[in-house]
């Protein structure tokens, strides 16, 4: 039976040395290049154009951006992706691109990085989600997309299944990176299930449905808070709602472990134990300038340390660790293994 909220445990883990000593954590990060985690997502690309504001267009009350300069980086899925190739982790992707000059991108920029691009499939009739972003004096103007949200075909799925089966003998973690965008079907995550019974195998999830029994039964589910309280269909306004979220949603859906993501408040980590205990990990930045893909970072590190050895708790003070780094930086970032180290 599930332990009432206000009977729940809460940790503060201020330090590192609360659940992890330096010189542990040191021993995790040193394994993380003996450490392969598979990541199943929606892959796209992030465009960011930069810009200055001096002035108001004539023809509409708007902004008119002088760009300066663009980039084109790994966004959604490739994201996650990248950031556990960038702290030194072994890594295996498998996605739906479009027959495109974005999806051949995105193979290169695999490629560049020594990324097994064997389970990314490219779809004729289907576009390579691209995210533009406008920024300018470090503030976002505007963003437009260019994508396809129409399931994959039944072929893809197959195809990346088989991709799966074939990688499991050398994944250590699975991440399952939803977006949204057509990938994350039942028929998918069902032939995933299959795939791995009876294997040891933790499967992390990044969810964007607000039906959490589409991912039922997977060891480790990341939402932000927000996400969490839809899930539930309530809102989470106080600590006490964030107990509450965090024990229903692992009864009712059968996960090991829920870690909700709380932007500038850090993480939270409640895990099927008796009795039932939410670890607080308060954020680790010294300064916030842009959140995008602080998720990817979070499910990509705890991924990694778990398939490095690290606990659940040691994972998640990585992770937090790694966000807080990642969440100082402008635009979809990465860090290293080294940074890393020294933060802690």
């Amino acid at each position: 039976m599930m332990k009432k909220v206000e009977d729940t445990d809460v940790l503060e883990a201020s330090r590192v040395t609360d659940f992890l000593n330096k010189n542990r954590a040191l021993e995790i990060i040193a394994n993380f290049s003996r450490a392969t985690v598979l990541v199943v997502g929606d892959i796209m690309l992030d465009h960011f154009i930069w810009g200055k504001v001096a002035r108001i267009s004539p023809e509409a009350p708007v902004p008119v951006v002088d760009v300066q300069a663009e980039n084109i980086l790994l966004g959604g899925c490739a994201n996650v992706l990248n950031n556990i190739h960038a702290i030194g982790g072994q890594v295996l992707g498998a996605g739906v691109v479009g027959a495109d000059d974005m999806g051949e991108r995105l193979r290169q920029e695999f490629l560049v990085r020594r990324i097994d691009t064997g389970g990314v499939v490219a779809e004729k009739e289907r576009t390579t989600t691209l995210k533009t972003r406008v920024v300018a004096h470090g503030q976002q103007i505007v963003r437009f997309d260019r994508e396809s949200t129409t399931p994959v075909t039944a072929d893809s799925i197959q195809r990346i299944i088989a991709y799966v089966e074939s990688r499991l003998d050398q994944t250590g973690a699975i991440v399952i990176s939803d977006y949204n965008k057509g990938l994350i079907t039942r028929e998918l995550l069902d032939g995933i299930r299959k795939a791995i019974a009876g294997r040891k195998l933790v499967v992390c999830v990044d969810p964007k449905r607000d039906n959490f029994s589409f991912y039922q039964g997977f060891d480790v589910i990341t939402p932000n808070h927000h996400e969490a309280g839809r899930a539930l269909g309530k809102e989470i306004k106080n600590e006490a709602d964030l107990c509450r979220t965090g024990a229903i949603l692992m009864e009712r859906f059968d996960f090991k472990a829920v870690l909700i993501t709380r932007g500038e408040e850090g993480l939270s980590l409640f895990e099927q134990e008796s009795p039932l205990v939410h670890t607080a990990f308060p954020t680790k930045a010294r300064e916030v300038f842009d959140v995008t893909g602080a998720g990817d970072t979070v499910i990509g590190v705890f991924a990694l340390a778990v398939a490095a050895g690290a606990s659940f708790k040691e994972a998640a003070v990585l992770a937090n660790h790694a966000a807080g780094l990642v969440v100082g930086k402008v635009g979809t970032a990465t860090v290293s293994r080294e940074e890393l180290a020294k933060s802690l």
